[in-house]
């Protein structure tokens, strides 16, 4: 009996992780802290949801260990407790791409957008970038580039994509990237740019998904 009664509280420190990963707020505001450490204002702002709740929903992923603090000033800063947390949101994301009809098909209409990258290995993808046959552009805010980024990418932020085409090289293949595959931040980048002349596509991958499969981030 008292085996059963310790194997039974394993799996409950276990479960305290499927818990909180319960939630799908606070599987975006890991999802948001997968780029980097933010305040509590700024993952609000990104979440669209209020200071309150972003702050119970942060305590609850606090309590489990998933992320960690610091403060500054007045200011609470979030971060990621370890690599290991981003790879458990691309885990379980894939698990569930794989399993839920919905969700794949979701991707899909996402993926048959205009300007969707043509399947393609990321190797392939890095040695295009590494030797110039490409460019590629993250179009996330400049402090998550400064936090990690693919390499050879360039930080031009979508909002300010337009003010900046010039930064581009004339008659070179643009791919733009974000924040994975939930983020449409490459979209607007590609239809912009394609609206400008540019020859332009985006790859679904973001820093997560790309350090869970074991490719270099730079920073």
């Amino acid at each position: 009996m008292k085996a059963n009664i310790a194997k039974s509280c394993l799996y409950e420190h276990v479960a305290r992780i499927g818990k909180v990963l319960s939630s799908p707020k606070r599987l975006e505001l890991i999802d948001l802290l997968a780029q980097g450490e933010k305040t509590v204002e700024l993952l609000a702002e990104q979440a669209g949801i209020d200071m309150r709740l972003t702050s119970a929903h942060l305590r609850a992923l606090r309590e489990a260990r998933l992320v960690e603090t610091r403060r500054e000033g007045k200011f609470i800063h979030y971060r990621l407790s370890g690599a290991d947390v981003g790879r458990l949101w691309v885990n379980v994301r894939e698990v569930a791409e794989e399993h839920l009809v919905e969700l794949r098909v979701a991707l899909e209409q996402m993926a048959a957008a205009p300007g969707a990258l043509s399947a393609e290995s990321r190797e392939s993808l890095l040695a295009k970038a590494r030797s110039g046959d490409i460019v590629v552009i993250d179009v996330r805010p400049e402090a998550e580039f400064a936090a990690g980024h693919l390499p050879c990418a360039r930080s031009i932020p979508l909002a300010e994509l337009e003010q900046r085409l010039a930064e581009l090289p004339p008659g070179k293949a643009v791919v733009a990237y974000c924040r994975g595959p939930f983020c449409l931040m490459s979209d607007e980048a590609v239809a912009l740019l394609r609206q400008r002349g540019y020859q332009a596509s985006k790859i679904s991958d973001g820093v997560a998904e790309w350090s869970a499969g074991g490719l270099p981030i730079e920073n």
